[in-house]
This record gives structure tokens, C-alpha cells and sequence, in this order.
């Protein structure tokens, strides 16, 4: 049906050629038609594009009718993406059994208007997440060579945060439950959650090599990381639950939280830093429950709206652990409406996930606290 339309317009194009070139090149009518005539065309594609989206997410004939991959299966060459998928990011390599050595060349591809959009913003979100992920190694150059070591000396209690002039027990035992000061203040983050990249604030310290080995090495350091998580999470309206596993849940006053957040989006660059700076400083393990939880709160429980393109593009891309990315990115893709926009991994394995049944549960994707089940 498509393609008829498509001859039809060409058919009109050519009629309309011999009209509006009577009025010159470049007139105001010349403009109007072809920009027009663009439009359309435009319009006939997305929809033919969505039209097969569609098609292909309803499974085919030579698709599996077995339960959807374990985990363990992702490596499988099923797996392997080719560089042709309309939706591959040269960016990320959550897909690729060895890591990319090199920036990817530029690809073009004819994608739909909101698809390209959203597309375009997750490859400039994939490449800054990559960057994380590689340790860095575009910006090596730039790290802080600081001997005084900064972060490590506020950690101990022996330093102070600039401008604020604080330490970190100040921020412990005043802040916490002070939303306002957390919420309007903006020094704080890059010294409670400090990286090897620069933040707004141009006296707080990038962390140095040296920095991260001795922190990792420093029991009295990574407690008080796990405060300065802990204030972050009660500001967010979220609760650790589980220390050894890093498992969240919604604290009692959520909804004001959520209300907060959802409505200062800034806090979406926060939750990155965060999520960076556990991967970072000792606490890998506690990516993947926090993402997770902020996948079904968007997903499934319809919350946080202003959110929900930052935990997709951002948040699923900063969890260090491959597999527990890979599991998460298809949590978000069984679980994301309509599917004909998601664009957050390769076509090949869509196909893949829509043409398989439910998956069953794996361990980790639906437990809960058990002092909170009741949102789930």
C-alpha cells in the first residue's frame, strides 16, 4: 500500500513541476511546494517505517516460540548485532563480546521524525556513558593532578567542600531531610558524589587514580559514601533496604519526593553522578537495583514522566556489569509502550524479545523489600 502511495506522489510531483516552475525557482510558491511535498513524503515514510516496526515486533514464522533467552544466553551469536541495524550505536557496546577500541564512524540512517529525534539523543547520551564506562580514556588529559588529594581528605573528615566550607559529617547530620538546602543548593553534589570529570562547580576536585585506590582501600571513606547515598536516596523519596545487595524501595513520603523530582529535572544529572560515582568508588553492586527500581517506577507504575528518557539513556548506561545492563535494557523493552519507539538497542534483538513469550522470572528483576510490596 505504501509504495502505491509513494508512486502516486511522484505523479504529483511531476505535475505540479511544470506549475511552479512558471512562477521561478526559489519563489515563495517553489518554496511552499517543496517543503510541503517534503512533509508528506516524510509522513508516508514514518508511518510505512512504524507499519514495519510493528510487523516485525508481532514475531514472524521462523520465530522461536520458547520463553525468552536466559541471561546466561546473551553472549550466544544470536547476540552478535551487525552495524546495518537501523537502530545500532556505535557508542555502545552493551551488545559486542569485545569493547570498541575506537570512536565508531558516523552512520546515516532514514529514520521516522520522533524515532531519528529520540535516536539522536540516546547516541549523544551513549557516547558520554561510554566515555564512564572506558574509565575515562578521552579524558585522561584533563584529570586533576591535586597531591593534596581533596576528596579523599573531605571523606576522612579532614578536608573541607568548597565553597560551603563543610565536612562531610556537617553534611550527614544538617542536611539530611533539609530538601530545601538539597534541592537549591548546587556545590554539594560534585563533593559528596566526586568523579573523574568535571561538575558545576569549578572548586570541586576531579578524583585522581591515586584518590580512587586509596579510597577503595579505606573502610572509613566508603561508610560515610554510603551516607552520603543514603541522604540522596531519603531526598529522592527512596529507601536502602539492603545493604550487602543494594536493594531500594519507596520511602513513606514517595509521592511529595516523587513530586519533587519529577519537577526539577536537574536531579536527572544528579542520579547520573551517582550512579557513576558508586561504579567508581566501591559500590558497583548498587547500579543495578537502584536503575531497576527507577525502570518499574516509569515503565510499569506510570511515575516520574520527566524522568523516564534520563533512566533509559543514561542511568541503564552507567551499571558497569554488562550482563546486568543487557537484563535491563530488555526489562525496559518487554515493559516500554509503544515499541515502535523504543530505541535504546539494535532492531535484530526487538524482533528477537516481541516473538518470544514472557519471560519468566529471573532472580533480582522482581523482588522487593519486604516492608514495602504494595506499588509492584
Amino acid at each position: 500500500m505504501i509504495h502505491i502511495v509513494l508512486r502516486c506522489l511522484s505523479w504529483l510531483v511531476r505535475s505540479f513541476g511544470a506549475v511552479v516552475s512558471s512562477f521561478g525557482a526559489g519563489s515563495r510558491v517553489d518554496r511552499f511546494v517543496r517543503r510541503a511535498l517534503g512533509s508528506l513524503f516524510d509522513n508516508v515514510f514514518a508511518i510505512g517505517w512504524r507499519k514495519n516496526r510493528r510487523n516485525q515486533n508481532e514475531g514472524h514464522p521462523e520465530a522461536s516460540s520458547t520463553d525468552c533467552l536466559d541471561e546466561d544466553d546473551f553472549d550466544s551469536r544470536e547476540y552478535r548485532v551487525d552495524t546495518t541495524d537501523e537502530l545500532y550505536c556505535g557508542y555502545d557496546s552493551t551488545w559486542e563480546v569485545e569493547e570498541p577500541q575506537e570512536s565508531p564512524a558516523k552512520t546515516t540512517r532514514r529514520l521516522p521524525g520522533t524515532t531519528r529525534y529520540k535516536f539522536s539523543r540516546f547516541e549523544s547520551a551513549a557516547r558520554d556513558m561510554q566515555n564512564y564506562r572506558h574509565d575515562y580514556r578521552l579524558m585522561r588529559q584533563h584529570c586533576n593532578q591535586n597531591d593534596n588529594k581533596p576528596n579523599l581528605s573531605f571523606y576522612l573528615g579532614e578536608g573541607y567542600s568548597s565553597p560551603d566550607d563543610l565536612r562531610i559529617d556537617d553534611f550527614h547530620d544538617k542536611w539530611k531531610g533539609d530538601y530545601e538546602k538539597l534541592e537549591y543548593a548546587h556545590n554539594y553534589i560534585q563533593w559528596l558524589f566526586p568523579l573523574q570529570e568535571p561538575g558545576v562547580n569549578p572548586k570541586a576536585s576531579t578524583l585522581t587514580k591515586e584518590e580512587i585506590k586509596e579510597f577503595l582501600e579505606n573502610s572509613k571513606a566508603r561508610e560515610n559514601l554510603l551516607k552520603s547515598y543514603e541522604l540522596m536516596l531519603d531526598f529522592y523519596g527512596i529507601e536502602l533496604c539492603n545493604k550487602e545487595t543494594g536493594q531500594v524501595t519507596r520511602a513513606p513520603n514517595w509521592r511529595d519526593r516523587f513530586n519533587n523530582l519529577d519537577s526539577h529535572t536537574h536531579n536527572n544529572l544528579r542520579i547520573t553522578r551517582i550512579l557513576k560515582c558508586l561504579g567508581t568508588l566501591g559500590y558497583p553492586q548498587y547500579q543495578y537495583p537502584l536503575v531497576l527500581f527507577f525502570l518499574k517506577e516509569t515503565l510499569i507504575n506510570g511515575e516520574l514522566p520527566r524522568v523516564k528518557e534520563s533512566v533509559l539513556s543514561y542511568f541503564v548506561f552507567a551499571v558497569l556489569d554488562k550482563r546486568q545492563r543487557r537484563r535491563l535494557i530488555k526489562f525496559a523493552y518487554l515493559h516500554y509502550e509503544p515499541k515502535d519507539e523504543f530505541v535504546w538497542c539494535p532492531v535484530k534483538l526487538q524482533m528477537m524479545w516481541s516473538a518470544s513469550k514472557p519471560q519468566k522470572r529471573t532472580n533480582g528483576e522482581n523482588d522487593t523489600c519486604e516492608v514495602d510490596m504494595s506499588h509492584l
